[in-house]
């Protein structure tokens, strides 16, 4: 049996990375932008949207130093977006 070439392994920055995208995505769902991950339904619980968001910033604070300048703005635009809908979303429910 032949070996497969394996890839370089991930360093933990690339896990983060990962990890980022996954905090995003459930950020959004939890701002009921976009349908749960899990379950397909659209429903917002803004308390859970703001430990998703904090994380997915904490998370880009860590990797943005490793990143090419465009891909540091993507990361940056994509916090401040949250965020963004973060505050948004709260003002509809008062």
């Amino acid at each position: 049996m032949e070996e497969q070439e394996k890839g370089p392994a991930l360093d933990v920055f690339d896990h983060a990375a990962q990890s980022l995208d996954v905090w995003a995505a459930i950020a959004w769902s939890k701002l009921g932008l976009s349908p749960d991950l899990m379950n397909g339904t659209i429903s917002q619980d803004l308390a859970q949207a703001k430990t998703a968001i904090d994380i997915a910033a904490s998370l880009a604070g860590i990797i943005e130093n490793r990143l090419e300048p465009d891909d540091r703005r993507k990361v940056q635009g994509l916090v401040r977006d949250l965020q963004i809908n973060f505050v948004q979303k709260s003002k509809e429910g008062t």
